[in-house]
């Protein structure tokens, strides 16, 4: 029986998250779900699935790649459900679902996000869209209690930026550097400095997680330092791709020596 959904607010809350991204469908679906409880039984506190799409326009290359795999493979918008409850049939960790808007119109708002809970999902990651054009968005969100995490760039106004953490739910996704997802050697200073603007905008309670170029248990334990919670997706990736599950898994374990 899938596990009752919960906020992955409730994870980053007390600070100390480690957050990691897989496409679902690859390298296919049973695979992904096996990958994703693999992360959380090696020290990830939060999943979140990504839906493969054709104009992936944020995704680095090993993202990129991975998603072209599951779209090749025949990826319909229906296995994210089938791959949420079957993570969270297993581990009782919060997942996110993290889509362009695009899937989620043609899909239906409310019939994706009805299905999306009733999987026993946490909410929505939608990295292109803010809050003045997701009000059909929020209030589903309302009605079916699902997280809404929007995404906060340095680039970011402070309205902006103040209309950002009013209206997510869960936490704010504070992307560490201008431009695509990917490994980096070393995380943007920005992203400190936006994690304080981001509070600065809200109250000191307002939860912010930093991704975008987190690669090493360093840099996870550098984020931890003035973020509540550390994303990485483009590493996590490349370990699957390379090494496969138990690959996913060794590498999973170091990052979450970085908490």
């Amino acid at each position: 029986m899938t596990a009752e959904p919960w906020s992955a607010g409730s994870v980053v809350e007390g600070g100390g998250a480690l957050i990691g991204y897989l496409p679902v469908g690859f390298p296919d679906l049973a695979t992904s779900i096996d990958a994703a409880v693999a992360l959380v039984e090696s020290g990830v506190d939060a999943i979140e699935l990504g839906l493969p799409y054709s104009d992936p326009v944020m995704d680095g290359i090993a993202i990129q790649k991975a998603t072209q795999t599951a779209i090749a493979a025949g990826f319909r918008v229906s296995d994210v459900f089938q791959a949420v409850e079957g993570v969270r049939s297993r581990v009782d960790a919060p997942v996110l679902v993290m889509t362009y808007w695009n899937p989620v119109l043609q899909y239906g708002v409310d019939r994706f996000a009805d299905t999306l809970r009733d999987a026993g999902g946490a909410g929505l990651i939608t990295p292109d869209i803010t809050p003045d054009s997701a009000a059909e968005w929020i209030a589903t969100s309302e009605r079916t209690g699902l997280d809404r995490v929007f995404l906060a760039a340095p680039s970011s106004t402070s309205p902006r930026l103040a209309a950002t953490v009013e209206a997510s739910r869960g936490f704010v996704y504070a992307v560490s550097t201008m431009g695509i997802t990917g490994a980096r050697a070393d995380v943007d200073a920005a992203a400190r400095s936006l994690v304080t603007r981001i509070r600065a905008a809200g109250d000191a309670s307002t939860r912010t997680c930093v991704g975008i170029g987190i690669s090493t248990a360093d840099q996870v334990a550098e984020v931890l330092t003035y973020a509540d919670g550390a994303i990485v997706g483009s590493a996590l990736v490349t370990a699957l791709a390379d090494g496969g599950v138990a690959g996913l898994a060794r590498a999973a374990s170091e990052l979450a020596k970085g908490k």
